[in-house]
């Protein structure tokens, strides 16, 4: 019994730590740095570039790609803990993700009516934060792409800006990395394509299609 006991508290002593170092290194709250511990070791994460992510500059929409629930535990456990994640329904239900939703607001996406809510913009608009999870689909249908066009309308109306988030997978060992992309405006995106026919739409998804790391095509002019 007293060797069980021992090992209990050298598992916990070595979480702590884990914890801590997470927690100085990301500047998140020692709860998130708990919750990312051990999923950090297990799938081999490298979280470098949220750091970045976690600093720009308010109204922001953080737009995840979502492979797995691997991708809203993480961002729940590394972005800014006054972030509002917005979550497909299996996602808001799922008891593997109930302790990482604890660490931030969540609300369950409704395609009908959530994003087109005027709350979740006079939210930006008051400097504020949401992390939307988009399908894995490079090519979607019509149907997909609404929620494209629903997150740039967002944007647009708040002046917000975007930052793309995707969760690469490295060989065959599980390893992740996650990667991001420097914060830009709709607007700046539109005006970047040298398009004067882009939609807002087109220029989020290019913008995602782009943080995978497949280069997007570009105007001469």
């Amino acid at each position: 019994m007293i060797l069980i006991i021992e090992f209990v508290l050298l598992v916990l002593a070595v979480w702590a730590v884990m914890a801590g170092i997470v927690q100085y290194r990301r500047g998140v709250s020692f709860h998130q740095a708990a919750l990312h511990a051990p999923l950090k070791l297990l799938f081999r994460i490298s979280d470098r570039e949220v750091d970045a992510a976690r600093k720009a500059d308010t109204p922001v929409i953080y737009a995840v790609w979502h492979q797995s629930g691997l991708d809203p535990a993480t961002m729940l456990a590394l972005l800014p803990d006054d972030t509002l994640h917005i979550l497909d329904e299996a996602s808001a239900k799922s008891p593997f993700l109930e302790p990482w939703r604890a660490l931030a607001r969540t609300i369950a996406f409704n395609a009908h009516h959530v994003f087109v809510s005027r709350r979740l913009v006079r939210r930006l608009r008051g400097n504020g934060r949401l992390a939307v999870y988009m399908p894995d689909d490079t090519d979607p249908d019509t149907k997909a792409f609404r929620l494209f066009r629903a997150v740039a309308r967002i944007a647009l109306k708040a002046e917000a800006h975007v930052v793309p988030v995707y969760m690469e997978r490295r060989g065959f060992v599980p390893a992740r990395h996650v990667r991001t992309l420097p914060p830009m405006t709709i607007e700046a995106l539109i005006a970047r394509s040298g398009r004067e026919d882009m939609r807002a739409s087109e220029a989020l998804f290019g913008r995602m299609i782009e943080v995978r790391g497949v280069s997007v095509p570009t105007s001469d002019a």
